[in-house]
């Protein structure tokens, strides 16, 4: 049995996110899976998604609401709803667009594989984007983090760089199965005006962690706060985000 999770709190993503995403991963994972959503609300999951409540964070706002949620997930089995054994996580705005099989199967003695972050490429740190986790093998993280959250909050500035610095051990996915939108596949500028963003052909799972998210990429939209960004935050739409969805929905719906 294939294990994959994602948690949806907030109002950023709908349920058509938690819906492509099983589709996606229905679509390129072979045998029995198991998907999971941890969510605040469950209206207009399919069926076969298992939903469970979200686990809160005994943190202060905002950052109760934001990544450092996710360290929950660390917990033992008693606090998971039971959930046990090894488990893919998958962000909700990421796009699924290879086999997931080898991802369970990779360095299967590991209890932490992660995506490394190719916003600061070769630090040791990962992008909690995608990665694998054991449940409760690490539940120090999560313990740790509520016993010394005020020096944990000066020493990092996000959940990913604190887990990478404190896991007992962190291990890597190959570098060209997980791919940054931002990075691997719009254009350098200026070519990003004329040329649409690319999918690697080796990728089996894009991250869009920050803007645009997914569903801003497949009208060509990058959202802008200052103006002057408007400069190079520029894309042209990426239509093989949306070939990608209506594939998995389609073979989702053959099946």
């Amino acid at each position: 049995m294939k294990q994959v999770i994602c948690m949806k709190w907030g109002t950023l993503y709908g349920p058509e996110y938690v819906n492509r995403l099983y589709a996606m991963v229905r679509q390129n994972t072979s045998g029995p899976l198991r998907f999971v959503c941890l969510t605040d609300d469950a209206a207009g999951l399919r069926s076969e998604i298992e939903c469970h409540d979200c686990p809160t964070i005994d943190l202060p706002a905002p950052k109760n609401r934001l990544g450092w949620r996710k360290l929950t997930l660390y917990r033992r089995s008693e606090h998971l709803f039971g959930l046990d054994g090894d488990w893919l996580y998958l962000d909700l705005d990421v796009v699924v667009c290879g086999g997931l099989d080898p991802f369970f199967e990779f360095e299967p003695e590991k209890t932490f594989v992660v995506m490394q972050n190719w916003t600061q490429p070769g630090k040791g740190i990962g992008n909690t984007s995608v990665y694998r986790f054991r449940v409760g093998a690490d539940e120090y993280l999560f313990d740790n983090l509520i016993e010394r959250q005020a020096q944990i909050f000066e020493q990092f500035r996000n959940s990913q760089t604190y887990i990478s610095r404190s896991v007992k051990e962190i291990t890597f996915w190959p570098d060209d199965w997980c791919v940054l939108f931002k990075t691997h596949c719009v254009p350098s500028w200026p070519a990003r005006f004329w040329q649409e963003p690319m999918l690697p052909a080796s990728a089996r799972v894009v991250a869009f962690p920050g803007d645009p998210n997914p569903h801003d990429a497949v009208r060509g939209h990058w959202p802008v706060k200052k103006g002057y960004k408007k400069l190079y935050k520029h894309i042209r739409p990426a239509r093989w985000i949306q070939r990608i969805w209506d594939a998995a929905e389609a073979a989702l719906g053959q099946g």
